[in-house]
C-alpha cells in the first residue's frame, strides 16, 4: 500500500481491502444496547469527528515530542499483545491489582500515556461517554503512521475497554533480547502470523527511538561470551559502541533507523540487509536464510519494495487490532478516563 497524503477518514474508507472484508457485518453503536463487530464507520453518527480529534491532538503532541507517533504506535501493540486490544495497558494500579505499566517491557521505556490522555478528554467534550480508550490507540497508531510518510488503512472501531490489567502477561510481551523462534511463538501465541505479521509489525522499528541497555549485550557480552555479537556490521558496532559506552548511561537514546529516524519507511529492511539491525529481536528476522521457518526471503521482500511493506503492514496492523476485542457491553465499558475503570 502506498503512502497517501490524505488525513480524511473518508478517504481511507478505501484503503485496506481486509477492513472492507472484516466490517461487511457491523452494528452501528446505539448507546451500547449491543456487541457489534467492529467497523470502520461505527462513530459516523454518535461522534462523527472523532478521527479529526485525536489527529489534531497528535499534531499538536508532536511539535514539542518528536518521538511521539512512534510511542503511540508501541502502546497500541503493547496493549492487543496483552489480553487483547481492551485498553488495559493505560489502566494503573488499583484495588491490589498491579498495572501492566510496571511490568519490565513497559516500565520506564512505554510512553505517550499523557497524549492518549489528552485525545481523551478532548472526545469527551465533544461526545460524552462514546470513544473507548482502546479505539483511542488504535486510531492514534493510524494517523502515528500516516503522517510520518506511511501508509493509511481503514481503522476498524468499536472496541470496550476491559476492566482489569495483566501484569504478569505483560512480562511476556516480545522482548529485544528474543531469538527468531520465541518471536515466532509470541506471534503465534497472539493469533498473528508468524512470518508476514511478525516482519512486517516489526518494521515500526523504521522510527523512534532506543535506549542503550537494549544493545550493551550486542556490544560487549553477547550470549554471555564478553565478545560482541559476531554478526553485527563492525561499522555499526563501532558507531554504537561510541553512543552506548560500556558502563554508560543505559538510559542513553539512539535512533531505531539511523538513516531516516523520524520517516515510516523501508529502510529498516535496508539495515537488516547488512547487518545494521539495532536490537537483537531485529537481525534475527535476517538469521538462518536457509532454515526452516526463515523469516529472510520476507525481510529481502520488503527491502526490496517499500509497497510490499507497506500492504503487508496496514494487513498485519488491521489483523493486530482485532486480537480479542470486547465489543459485549456486559463484559467492557468506554472509560470515563483511560487510567480508571468507571
Amino acid at each position: 500500500m502506498a503512502s497517501s497524503s490524505s488525513s480524511s477518514p473518508v478517504a481511507l474508507r478505501g484503503a485496506a481491502s481486509l477492513a472492507v472484508l472484516l466490517a461487511a457485518v457491523c452494528l452501528v453503536h446505539a448507546g451500547g444496547a449491543a456487541a457489534a463487530d467492529l467497523c470502520v464507520d461505527y462513530y459516523d453518527c454518535t461522534c462523527p469527528d472523532a478521527y479529526k480529534i485525536v489527529q489534531g491532538v497528535l499534531v499538536q503532541a508532536h511539535k514539542s515530542d518528536p518521538r511521539i507517533f512512534a510511542s503511540l504506535i508501541r502502546l497500541h501493540f503493547h496493549d492487543c499483545f496483552v489480553q487483547g486490544c481492551d485498553g488495559s495497558l493505560l489502566l494503573n494500579t488499583f484495588n491490589g491489582m498491579e498495572t501492566e505499566q510496571d511490568a519490565i517491557p513497559n516500565k520506564g521505556s512505554a510512553r505517550g500515556y499523557d497524549v492518549v490522555d489528552a485525545a481523551k478528554a478532548a472526545l469527551e467534550a465533544a461526545c460524552l461517554g462514546v470513544v473507548s480508550c482502546a479505539d483511542i490507540l488504535a486510531i492514534a497508531a493510524e494517523i502515528s503512521v500516516q503522517l510520518s510518510g506511511g501508509p493509511g488503512w481503514s481503522v476498524l472501531l468499536g472496541r470496550l475497554d476491559g476492566f482489569t490489567s495483566n501484569f504478569f502477561e505483560a512480562g511476556k510481551l516480545p522482548s529485544p533480547f528474543d531469538g527468531l523462534k520465541n518471536l515466532k511463538e509470541k506471534f503465534r501465541n497472539a493469533t498473528l502470523d508468524d512470518t508476514t505479521d511478525l516482519v512486517a509489525l516489526s518494521g515500526a522499528h523504521t522510527f523512534g527511538r532506543v535506549q542503550c541497555q537494549f544493545v550493551t549485550d550486542r556490544l560487549y557480552n553477547f550470549s554471555g561470551t564478553n565478545r560482541p555479537d559476531p554478526t553485527l556490521n563492525p561499522g555499526y558496532r563501532a558507531f554504537l559502541s561510541q553512543r552506548c559506552p560500556q558502563n554508560g548511561d543505559g538510559r542513553s537514546l539512539n535512533d531505531l533507523d539511523p538513516t531516516t529516524p523520524d520517516k515510516f519507511d523501508k529502510n529498516y529492511f535496508t539495515s537488516l540487509e547488512v547487518n545494521r539491525g539495532f536490537l537483537q529481536s531485529d537481525q534475527e528476522l535476517k538469521s538462518d536464510p536457509l532454515a526452516v521457518g526463515t523469516t529472510a526471503p520476507i525481510v529481502d521482500r520488503f527491502a526490496g519494495s517499500q509497497d510490499a511493506f507497506f500492504k503487508a503492514f496496514a494487513n498485519s496492523m488491521i489483523k493486530m487490532g482485532n486480537i480479542r476485542v470486547i465489543t459485549d457491553p456486559s463484559k467492557g465499558e468506554v472509560r470515563k478516563r483511560c487510567a480508571f475503570v468507571n
